[in-house]
């Protein structure tokens, strides 16, 4: 039987990068304890599934030291204590899964002589965040009234998110690495990121967060695309970290969706209601959370009413996740994991013969038949 030497250190470097449940993994690798303390040494087939399991490269096992891996972008989480979080696992490799689709995007739509999209970085920290509001606003056609053509917040996110791809964004909410269900994204560890580009800009929001505050930071990160600036972030209770690129995004986001001139109109004739926050939520068509974080930050209601609203709610949101059905329409959802325009664009490239069908499937991450209905649910006949 092979038998690979693997330091130890290694071994309790990629538990720890992955994030996961130790006693999970310990069900799947019986002799995983051993393989620490240097024991038992795995042989290559386990160290392989061990590999997959934790989202470490394989390759990686082979150093002497467990190597200091970085985010690959700005970081914009807040910290508690003031020291670097470790990335785990699931959000580095679901950056630079990003990264590789972004590059494939950008080299096709340069070779298709693609112009490039004209809002990128056109402003600065010293604009205003009604005007940066109201670029966006024009960019994606959002008129004046544009909540009211949809009955319910939940409508007005698939709107505004079919307005950010047709403006050339890419946009992909997930919950998970991939389609693996044992990778959670974990929202407390961030919410979303942003990568610029001219050609390809992409946008991507942590799906396992509470639907209510999707929309907000779908905002958040248009905000950084009109200012040019790639990020990863966590905005607790809607609260960007201590930093002026953060503050500026959330000031443009707050006005995209809820103007102030707007609310201030309204809010008398609502605040001495019962629940004026679900109210203003019908009117400008965003999470009740969202409505009552602008009425906060506006200064209309005191810190002690807003965090008393937030915790009831976020109680709310929990009782509902709960209750929840599993299950849904596959192909739905992966048309919002792989995103609508990057995956027209893909099936578009390998039905032309412009890339191998291989290439399509390590790109979407769907493979045979899977991406061949995939294809069929976008729009694009049989092969």
């Amino acid at each position: 039987m092979n038998r690979l030497s693997v330091s130890p250190k290694l071994i309790r470097w990629a538990l720890e990068r992955s994030g996961m449940d130790e006693a999970g993994l310990l069900e799947r690798f019986p002799k995983l304890q051993q393989w620490e303390s240097g024991e038992v040494q795995p042989t290559s087939h386990q160290l392989e599934d061990f590999a997959k399991a934790t989202l470490t490269p394989f390759g990686l096992f082979f150093l002497k030291e467990p190597p200091e891996e970085k985010l690959p972008l700005p970081d914009f989480r807040t910290l508690q204590d003031e020291r670097p979080r470790r990335p785990t696992a699931a959000l580095l490799e679901t950056i630079y899964q990003m990264q590789r689709r972004q590059g494939w995007m950008q080299e096709t739509l340069i070779e298709e002589g693609a112009e490039p999209l004209p809002f990128i970085g056109t402003v600065t920290l010293t604009s205003s965040p009604v005007s940066a509001a109201e670029s966006i606003r024009r960019t994606l056609g959002m008129e004046d009234g544009w909540a009211e053509l949809h009955h319910t917040w939940s409508d007005a996110l698939l709107g505004l998110r079919r307005a950010v791809e047709g403006a050339g964004i890419l946009v992909v909410i997930n919950g998970i690495f991939g389609n693996n269900t044992s990778q959670k994204l974990n929202p407390e560890e961030f919410r979303g990121f942003v990568l610029c580009d001219r050609h390809a800009p992409l946008i991507f929001i942590n799906g396992a967060d509470y639907k209510s505050a999707q929309m907000f930071t779908l905002a958040h990160e248009l905000a950084h695309l009109w200012l040019g600036k790639d990020g990863v972030f966590d905005l607790p209770d809607l609260q960007p970290s201590d930093d002026e690129v953060e503050k500026f995004c959330n000031r443009v986001a707050a006005e995209l969706l809820v103007p102030e001139r707007e609310l201030n109109a309204c809010w008398p004739r609502l605040a001495g209601k019962a629940e004026p926050y679900n109210e203003l939520a019908r009117c400008f068509k965003v999470s009740p959370i969202v409505a009552a974080r602008r009425v906060f930050d506006l200064g209309l209601i005191s810190r002690e009413a807003f965090y008393r609203f937030l915790n009831a709610y976020k109680d709310d949101e929990r009782r509902k996740a709960l209750k929840k059905s599993s299950g849904g329409d596959f192909y739905k959802t992966q048309d919002v994991r792989v995103g609508h325009r990057f995956g027209s664009a893909v099936v578009r490239a390998a039905r032309a013969g412009k890339i191998l069908y291989q290439d399509a499937y390590r790109l979407t991450g769907l493979h045979g038949r899977t991406f061949d209905e995939y294809a069929l649910k976008l729009g694009f006949g049989a092969a």
